[in-house]
């Protein structure tokens, strides 16, 4: 049975091998038919069985009788060819006609072979990993800086002529970026003040301060935490928003068809993303400062044994109208981040859906990253020059 089956499989192939020992040391294999993807294993085996010889010094593969070859067949025999050459023997073509010679002028022999023959290629060494971060990063802020300038060129020319603003999609994204995210703020916000309040009871209680729970949560609500977390969200939810529309227009073409009659995308795409973020987180933020003391307040009375007025009291005597301004400042700076680097990433998308994946992945990843850079920066020019 098992004879009939190889007798039935030769039978099926679409070449034939003949080897040819008649000349010692040299061997010659002639191949007739046709050579393609189909058979490109079976033709590996047959050719490397043939060429591993020991009695043999050099190989001549005779490639006359081929009827037809496609690119798979002839990386088959740059593999055999280097195989050869490898074992210290010698290795020539003959019998070329002119078909399989166009072919073989216009095949790189050696980038074939490394893939029929599923080589890796050699990792970067650390130094060259590095390097190539480093260039990526600069060729990162580099875009940054040319967006950022397109966009305030945009911005400018929609503040000289607001009519050709598109109010209703700034509209639309204000409800998507505002409205929409009241729950999920509004949530975030009062757990965290929560967390804040009860980590400062359980501190202060030590010492009998307890009166002092309102200052830590009011400050720490008021000038960081409430805007931060606030354009986190805005960042993980509008942002990747942002960058997976725009960016699904551009691979889509859609953005060169507006180019193409006229539009400027950035006046016409990113200006209403823009302007909802610059309008409505400012607004967000106010809302989750109320519910972040909201939540220390509650901490505070339950756990603290403080009265409700005596809280207010104190938050009242520490939190000044400046305080609320640092994060209403830091708010707007943070949203401007994250609109713009969800624009910008949209814009970069090429190809296929994949790089519009990336895109929102990156535009997520970057917003965070900007946003506490520029809450380092802001801080410190609060602390200082304030």
């Amino acid at each position: 049975m098992a004879g009939k089956k190889t007798r039935r499989d030769e039978a099926a192939r679409s070449y034939r091998v003949s080897l040819d020992d008649s000349h010692p040391p040299e061997r010659t294999i002639s191949l007739a038919g046709r050579l393609s993807l189909a058979d490109a294993n079976q033709l590996h085996e047959d050719l490397l069985k043939g060429a591993q010889s020991p009695a043999s010094e050099s190989l001549t593969l005779d490639l006359s009788g081929i009827e037809y070859l496609d690119s798979a067949a002839m990386a088959v025999v740059f593999d055999i060819e280097r195989i050869t050459k490898a074992a210290g023997k010698k290795f020539q073509l003959s019998g070329l006609t002119g078909a399989v010679e166009g072919l073989l002028t216009l095949v790189d022999s050696e980038k074939l072979t490394a893939l029929s023959t599923g080589k890796k290629p050699k990792p970067e060494r650390m130094l060259a990993q590095i390097g190539g971060a480093a260039l990526s990063l600069l060729a990162d802020a580099r875009a940054f800086i040319v967006f950022v300038g397109d966009a305030t060129s945009a911005m400018a020319g929609s503040l000289v002529n607001p009519k050709t603003v598109r109010w209703r999609d700034t509209l639309y994204y204000m409800e998507r970026a505002g409205a929409d995210a009241l729950p999920l703020v509004g949530l975030v916000s009062f757990l965290l003040g929560l967390i804040l309040g009860f980590q400062s009871l359980m501190q202060l209680k030590q010492f009998g301060a307890n009166i002092y729970a309102a200052n830590l949560v009011g400050l720490s609500v008021l000038r960081e935490l409430g805007p931060l977390m606030t354009c986190i969200l805005v960042a993980g939810r509008s942002g990747s928003a942002f960058a997976a529309e725009i960016g699904t227009m551009k691979v889509n073409e859609e953005v060169d068809a507006l180019t193409t009659m006229g539009f400027d995308p950035v006046r016409f795409l990113a200006v209403p993303r823009i302007l909802a973020l610059m309008l409505v987180v400012p607004l967000l933020t106010i809302y989750s400062d109320f519910l972040g003391l909201l939540g220390g307040l509650i901490v505070g009375v339950a756990m603290g044994d403080l009265t409700v007025s005596a809280y207010l009291l104190q938050s009242h005597k520490t939190i000044k109208l400046w305080d609320i301004g640092q994060g209403l400042i830091k708010g707007e700076a943070y949203a401007i981040i994250v609109a713009l680097v969800g624009c910008m990433r949209g814009f970069q998308a090429r190809g296929n859906g994949a790089s519009v994946g990336q895109a929102t992945t990156s535009a997520v990843v970057s917003g965070i990253f900007l946003i506490i850079v520029i809450d380092a920066i802001l801080t410190l020019m609060f602390q200082y020059f304030s």
